[in-house]
C-alpha cells in the first residue's frame, strides 16, 4: 500500500474534479484512491485489490461497474470479533466499543457485495477469497487480449 499525502485543499480539488475513484473524509482527514493509476492498471490487464468500507465499495462499483468483483468478510460472530480486538491489547476499551459499533454498521451492508466469506478460519478464508478473485479474473470480459488470442486459431 502506498500513501501519497496531499493538503486538504488538494484532496478536495481532486474529489471535486473526479480524480478520485473513491473517497471519504473521516475525522477531518481525507482518504481516497486516485482514479488514473487504477484505470491504467485495469487497461493493462492487472487486478487491483482494495480494502475499503461499504461506501467506498458503492463509489468504486458506480465508477467501474464492469470491473468490480466485491467480497465482504464477516467475522464468525460479534463476540469473536470483540475478542479479537480485545486480545490485540492495542486499543483502549472506548476505541474497541467504537470499532464494534462501526462493525455493526458495516455488517448491515453485507448483502450489497457479490460474495461473502466468513473468517472463522484464516487459512480457509484466504483460500475462499483467492478462489473468488481467480473466478472473477477468468470472466471472459476480464481477460485482456483474449479475442486476439482466439483469433490466432482461425475461428
Amino acid at each position: 500500500m502506498h500513501y501519497h499525502f496531499r493538503s486538504m485543499e488538494q484532496f478536495e480539488e481532486m474529489a471535486a474534479t473526479g480524480q478520485l475513484l473513491e473517497w471519504a473524509i473521516v475525522f477531518g482527514r481525507g482518504y481516497g484512491t486516485p482514479r488514473a493509476p487504477v484505470e491504467e492498471a485495469l487497461a493493462a490487464g492487472q487486478d487491483m485489490v482494495f480494502d475499503i468500507d461499504w461506501q467506498g465499495h458503492q463509489q468504486v462499483r458506480q465508477a467501474l461497474p464492469d470491473d468490480v468483483v466485491s467480497l465482504f468478510v464477516l467475522p464468525p460472530s460479534l463476540e469473536e470479533l470483540e475478542r479479537r480486538l480485545t486480545s490485540r491489547a492495542s486499543d483502549h476499551p472506548d476505541e474497541i466499543a467504537r470499532r464494534m459499533a462501526a462493525a455493526r454498521d458495516e455488517i448491515s451492508h453485507w448483502h450489497e457485495f457479490d460474495h461473502v466469506v466468513v473468517n472463522k478460519d484464516l487459512d480457509r478464508a484466504i483460500f475462499e477469497a483467492r478462489a473468488i478473485l481467480t473466478a472473477g479474473r477468468l470472466k471472459t470480459r476480464r481477460q485482456t487480449g483474449l479475442e486476439e488470442f482466439v483469433g490466432t486459431f482461425g475461428a
